[in-house]
This record gives structure tokens, sequence and C-alpha cells, in this order.
């Protein structure tokens, strides 16, 4: 195993700390510049070349694991900032009408421009208080439900569907799986298949296990360039395989978890570009990404008669992870 990955591991985002250190100049030469007459105007132009040129090198050259850490970053834009920032109007629905409201999940009618559409996504929050208060995106099963009862809504209003993913897992809580965890998520799953109205999922953080199947099934899915969508998280399977925190990087590897890793795969349909080193850096211009990819998209998806898109979803999951020449799916 590389220092390097050893290094990622132990401190999260450390591969960017010669980025970090390289910011402190440049911020200290501003300031500089700021309170005196002295003219370093070259000094401040050539610290920023370098900058972006350590960005792009370090960018150009992520492990998965370090993938994973940048879709973990906490500047990274969530739920609600998608839907402060490029969602022009949004009134939020609430429940299951059966338990509870999940905060973990975010349900509403939304528009964009003259696009309307029921928005579900995971909610994480931005402070440390909205984390807890949403369980760190990870939902309880009336979440789930909620979500359903949001799509059924959506059908018969004949709206189409975005759902916005990014979650470590559902929650795993005792409470959770006494109420039904798995059969909420394993219910939406199969209910999905059936919605009479076009469904876009875009991972634009973490993509973690049947949490994120939950509200994954589309008929266009698409990922982030720095997100990762896995059956389980790199923690968890070296916790599994191997027993030992230390093999996280490696789990990482043997996932194929990572945008482009699945987009060569053929799991997704489309890889939504990032700014230069990440999203976290230029939120405004990764979320304007996710805006055009959702209207360009939904004008497409709505042109296909219904029947042709619930068949074309059905064998776009069939189809899923097959190997040409083996095992072929039996129609």
């Amino acid at each position: 195993m590389s220092t390097r990955r050893n290094d990622t591991t132990a401190a999260g985002m450390a591969f960017e700390r010669p980025i970090k250190a390289i910011e402190a100049q440049l911020s200290e030469l501003e300031a500089i510049s700021q309170r005196t007459n002295l003219d370093i105007s070259s000094e401040i132009e050539a610290l920023r070349k370098r900058l972006s040129e350590a960005i792009e090198t370090t960018y150009s050259d992520l492990t998965p694991w370090e993938r994973v850490n940048v879709a973990r970053h906490t500047e990274r834009p969530v739920a609600s900032d998608y839907i402060e920032k490029i969602i022009d109007e949004f009134v939020e629905l609430f429940g299951d009408k059966v338990y509870g409201d999940d905060k973990a999940i975010v349900t509403g009618l939304a528009r964009i421009e003259d696009t309307r559409f029921m928005l579900i996504a995971h909610r994480k929050g931005n402070t440390t208080k909205q984390r807890m208060a949403y369980n760190f995106g990870c939902a309880h099963p009336e979440g789930y439900r909620k979500a359903l009862r949001k799509m059924r809504l959506a059908e018969k209003l004949k709206l189409p569907i975005v759902t916005l993913i990014n979650t470590p897992g559902a929650y795993p809580g005792i409470g959770a799986e006494e109420r039904g965890q798995a059969a909420a998520i394993a219910e939406n799953i199969l209910q999905m298949f059936s919605i009479r109205v076009p469904i876009v999922v875009i991972v634009i953080g973490e993509g973690g296990s049947g949490g994120a199947l939950g509200i994954g099934v589309g008929d266009r899915v698409f990922m982030m360039e720095h997100s990762y969508y896995s059956v389980i998280s790199p923690e968890g399977c070296a916790a599994i395989l191997w027993k030992d925190g230390e093999r996280t990087p490696d789990a990482a590897e043997a996932l194929k978890l990572t945008a482009p890793d699945l987009a060569r795969l053929k799991l997704i349909d489309g890889v939504i570009p990032e700014p230069l080193g990440g999203a976290h850096r230029a939120p405004l211009s990764a979320m304007a990404q996710v805006k055009k990819t959702i209207l360009e998209t939904l004008f497409e998806l709505e042109a296909i008669p219904t029947e042709r898109l619930l068949a074309e979803r059905r064998e776009k999951f069939r189809r899923t992870g097959e190997i040409p020449g083996r095992f072929p799916v039996i129609p």
C-alpha cells in the first residue's frame, strides 16, 4: 500500500495539503497587498497559476478512496443548497401517513424555469446541528415510505420525478429495523419500476447501499464526477473482508465505486462534470451543471411514450451487471 493512500486514510483530505499550503500563501500575499502600497501583483498572479496547476495535477490522479473523501467533503453542496440555489419554486411535502416525517429525506413540488417536477432527496444539512437532526442523510423506513407516497402523487399529477442521492446508507438502528426498513426499501425499488412518469436519478455525493437504491431506480441515472455509488461503504467492506480499517483504501479500489468506473461498467448513464478541484471549491458552478442535466434529461424523457418508457426502464435494470456472452438475461 502506498504512503499516499495510508496518509489519506489517516487524515481524510490529506492529499489536499499541498493545495492548502499554496492557498494560505496566496491569502497572505493578498492581505499584504490590500493593507500596504506594495506592488506584488506579479507574485500573486504566479501563485494563482501555481495553485491552479496543483489542483489540476492532484485531481487528475485521485485514488478511489480519495474520491470517496471528496464526496463526503463538508462544504460539498447538499440537497438544501440545490433547493435554494437552482430551484425557482419549492413546496415541501411531509410525512408517510403511517408513522411520521423523516427529516433525512426531503420531498416536495419543485420548479426550475418552466419545468415542474417532484423532488425527492436525501438531506444531510450544512451544520453539525442540522446533520444530527437529519441523521447525516441516513433515512428511516418512514422516509422511504414518504418518498413512495410522493412518487405516487407525482404520478397522479403527471409530474416527472427527480431524486438526489446523498447518503452513506439507510439508518441501521433497531427501531428502523422494527418498523420495516428492508421491506420499505424493497417496496420502493419494486414500485419505482411501474411509476408512469419519467424518473431522473442523480448521485450528488455519497451513494451507499440500499439506502441509495431506495430512491435510485430511474430512466436515467447520473453521478457527479467526484461522487461514489456502492453496495457497501469502503469502511464496511474492509471490516467484513479483512477486519482491518487500514484496508479501507483497498476496499474502495476493489468496489469500483467511482463515477468513471461505473460509467465504464454501464451501470450509470452519464457523469456530470465538476469544477476543477471538486464541487466544494465552486458550488454554484457544480449546481449549475446539475440543473442543466435535469432540464435536458426531462426534456428528452417527456418525449418518450409512457409504455415505452416503462419497458426501457425495466430492461435497463434487467441488463445491469450482465457479462456479454455469459449468463444472458432470460426475457
